[in-house]
């Protein structure tokens, strides 16, 4: 995207990905002697902000708010930090740890999501008013205090959700460069060349070259230079980034469980993770951080899965589409994985009902067809596919290079939304900006392997209200552009 969305991606450095360390010291349990030593690391923010008015604590599984905060004090600026003395948040998740401990899932809000904001505490311990229709990162901002304000931002994600948040995990970037570089670097794909105008647009030149196309490893400042790339990759904004934070994400947890819990690498990861972190007064010491850590030692990688909450562009601004956002909130009361199946630890009634996708309309879509491998007729097979959903098909044939393993999706100015349409006929595509006009599929060994027959089916029976006992439908745009903690890292990088 472009416009003022731009202009702030230049004086702000991302968090994106840097609330990896959180995710990472919740999931790397199993080596209390190494917590032992943390707790002077550890800060706790005041509760006395949270809501009197929250949602009930259930008997399902919890939910963790970890918060990627932009400060810009310490060591933070020498990390490319901006000016300025106010805690910002650019990056949240909510992570729900189902109750038989066995399954997670990680929901990103995007930044500019559009949200009523609920009244909040100020630092002289008066209250704001409510707001509706606010940018969501701007609730870190109330007080202008330079830590932020995590209660009031974890009581506008349990006023967004109607879930009780059981705990909250502020992180900022002093340990990122550290923490990554305990692990050895973390594994990404890059699928063109970067150069440095794509980290900053506004320099005028291309300047020199960052990454180039393939699979690497990356740490300290490199990585921080990885996860803040937007207008090289995707469609330039933040949406467009947040796949592939997610694949750092879990590329990162990948790599701590096969090292395994060891001393050499867990004691410099927490040590830097700890540092980095202000949590709630429920998990303000090593011991609580222990315990709850080793709750999640059983979750295995393919059951560690990230989405996104379902979202739709509004301008320059992005809004929550529903039904399907309470749909998700549902299902995560009633300890539904995102497939569908019971996680409630024998609570549940049984297997939920099979999903019914959403049907898949092209009507007034123009799209190009390239066989992007040497498999025979495979553009023709796309080709029938993108027609079956009322696509218009201007071309087909062969792609110049015949090795392509993801299908890639590529559309022009003003094709986004189109070309996000488009990606559910391909789940796993890369989807990215181009300056060419038009949409562009070239297809992969990925479609060949997968056969025919695949895409979403239409479905013309209306979806049941949502509610904790019948948690509804989740939708295909949902479902189809789940991450697992063990996908390959080159695999569904962007919406944009």
């Amino acid at each position: 995207m472009s416009g003022g969305r731009g202009k702030r991606a230049h004086h702000r450095v991302r968090t994106a990905t840097l609330v990896v360390v959180a995710f990472v010291v919740l999931l790397a349990a199993g080596a209390g002697w190494a917590w032992l030593r943390l707790d002077g690391n550890i800060s706790t923010f005041d509760a006395d902000g949270l809501s009197k008015n929250r949602p009930g604590a259930g008997a399902a599984g919890q939910n963790v708010l970890v918060i990627g905060s932009d400060s810009r004090s310490g060591g933070n600026k020498d990390l490319g930090g901006g000016e300025g003395d106010v805690g910002r948040s650019d990056t949240a998740f909510l992570l729900h740890v189902y109750r038989d401990r066995e399954h997670a899932v990680a929901v990103s809000i995007p930044r500019d999501t559009l949200v009523d904001i609920p009244p909040c505490r100020l630092p002289d311990g008066s209250w704001t008013s409510g707001r509706t229709r606010a940018m969501f990162n701007s609730a870190f901002s109330v007080g202008e205090s330079a830590k932020g304000n995590p209660a009031c931002t974890q009581n506008t994600v349990e006023k967004l959700t109607g879930l009780r948040v059981d705990h909250t995990v502020v992180v900022d970037f002093a340990g990122f460069s550290a923490m990554t570089s305990a692990v050895g670097g973390v594994p990404v794909c890059v699928p063109k060349d970067v150069y440095q105008g794509d980290l900053d647009p506004h320099r005028g030149s291309r300047g020199e070259l960052l990454f180039a196309k393939g699979r690497q490893n990356v740490s300290g400042q490199k990585a921080l230079d990885y996860v803040r790339v937007r207008h090289g990759i995707g469609d330039g904004s933040d949406i467009g980034r947040i796949q592939r934070q997610q694949a750092f994400l879990a590329g990162m947890v990948k790599k701590v469980r096969e090292q395994g819990f060891n001393p050499a690498t867990l004691l410099p990861l927490a040590d830097a993770a700890t540092k980095s972190m202000t949590v709630d007064p429920g998990l303000g010491s090593a011991d609580k951080l222990l315990s709850f850590a080793m709750s999640l030692k059983d979750i295995g990688l393919h059951d560690i899965k990230f989405i996104t909450v379902p979202w739709r562009y509004e301008g320059d601004r992005v809004d929550i589409v529903q039904p399907a956002a309470d749909a998700l909130w549902a299902s995560l009361k009633a300890d539904r994985t995102i497939d569908g199946k019971d996680a409630a630890g024998g609570r549940g009634a049984g297997p939920a009902a099979p999903a019914s996708p959403e049907p898949v309309s092209g009507e007034g879509v123009s799209v190009s067809v390239a066989n992007g491998t040497r498999v025979g007729g495979l553009a023709a097979r796309a080709a029938a596919e993108l027609e079956k959903h009322g696509f218009t098909v201007g071309s087909t044939g062969n792609a110049k290079e015949r090795d392509a393993g993801i299908t890639v999706i590529a559309f022009g100015p003003g094709r986004a939304a189109e070309a996000r349409t488009v990606a559910r006929l391909f789940p796993g595509a890369y989807v990215h900006g181009v300056a060419e006009n038009g949409i562009t599929v070239t297809v992969g060994r990925d479609f060949a392997a997968a056969g025919a027959g695949t895409s979403p089916a239409a479905s013309s029976a209306p979806a049941p209200a949502p509610s904790a006992a019948n948690p509804g439908t989740l939708s295909s745009e949902v479902t189809a552009t789940a991450r697992s903690a063990d996908d390959d890292p080159c695999a569904n990088l962007s919406y944009g």
